[in-house]
């Protein structure tokens, strides 16, 4: 018949059929190609450090070979005897270092968090000299470490400012705990910036129109801030807590200059690991150091845990919308 419709072709008639397997190898190749320089780059300083680290920390110092009378040239193997240690008698000094460590991270972080959110709320602000604000709070984070704590040091000698201001001489760089205060207030002067930087790029990509409807609604500054701003910046937030966090974690510079090595005070775990090694102590050393990391990585971990659906907007994030939307 003339106006009749062709049958559909056979599948054999079709033409061949697209090779998508093919194609995807072919991305993969490509996506494998482009990751590969990070991964070397990750495999030499982080993976090959870690495990000559975790290598090193089952050998003993050197010392005096039991059976010749003579003193070994090479370390003996421990095994786990150096993490045997720190539940022994000897242990004490690591443990005083975990405690230092995990009080500056808890205290730093958390008034960097407050303080960083105050900065950002100031520069996100239209005012007549805004840039000039900006510049002046960045400029502590832009200081190097090394500097800082140069700079605290003078600040909180006996006949330094600090004394002055408080009309006493308290001997800031000594035992005690003025010298944890000391670490506080010229960590957090340095890196509150950072927090306040990070949440600053996350008010700027809120909406205008957000707040406008707010105002309209009547609500007023304090409760915009907890029911819109915060929960609108908070990814941005949480991402900067967790790079301070596991920064706090390895703490050693600051300290080390700005009060001095072997303070049991202010020791931390990067400062202990350092004064092991120079001691020529490099089994304790690395035991120490792959603590350590262990412990970052685990604060890293739990973080992400919790707070992932947050910062990447996960399957909970997903839940949360289809809620509102019904």
């Amino acid at each position: 018949m003339t106006g009749a419709v062709a049958p559909p072709l056979a599948p054999s008639e079709a033409g061949p059929p697209v090779r998508r397997g093919r194609a995807t190898a072919g991305a993969g190749r490509l996506a494998a190609l482009l990751v590969s320089p990070t991964l070397l780059v990750l495999t030499v300083v982080v993976l090959y450090p870690t495990l000559m680290a975790l290598k090193e920390s089952l050998y003993g110092a050197k010392g005096l070979d039991p059976a010749t009378g003579f003193i070994s040239d090479t370390e003996p193997f421990v095994g786990l005897g150096n993490y045997a240690e720190i539940f022994g008698e000897a242990g004490a000094r690591f443990w005083n270092a975990f405690w230092n460590t995990t009080f500056f991270t808890v205290v730093t972080v958390g008034l960097e968090t407050v303080i960083g959110v105050a900065m950002a709320l100031i520069m996100h602000r239209a005012f007549k000299g805004r840039a000039l604000v900006r510049a002046g709070i960045l400029v502590p984070w832009a200081v190097p470490t090394a500097i800082s704590g140069l700079l605290w040091r003078w600040i909180f000698n006996s006949d330094g400012v600090a004394n002055a201001l408080l009309g006493q001489q308290i001997l800031w760089t000594t035992e005690g705990f003025h010298a944890k205060v000391a670490v506080i207030v010229a960590e957090v002067w340095k890196t509150a910036p950072f927090i306040g930087l990070l949440v600053l790029a996350g008010l700027q990509v809120i909406p205008k129109e957000v707040y406008e409807a707010a105002r309209m609604d009547g609500a007023r500054p304090v409760r915009q801030f907890w029911h819109i701003t915060l929960p609108l910046v908070k990814p941005a937030l949480l991402v900067a807590v967790l790079f301070r966090c596991m920064d706090a974690l390895r703490m050693f510079d600051l300290p080390y200059i700005l009060v001095g090595a072997q303070k049991h005070s202010v020791e931390t775990l990067s400062m202990l690991a350092q004064n092991e090694a120079s001691n020529v102590r490099f089994g304790p050393a690395s035991a120490y150091a792959v603590i350590l990391f262990l412990y970052v990585f685990l604060i890293a971990l739990a973080f992400v845990r919790l707070l992932g659906a947050d910062l990447v907007g996960g399957p909970g994030g997903r839940r949360r919308g289809k809620g509102v939307t019904a």
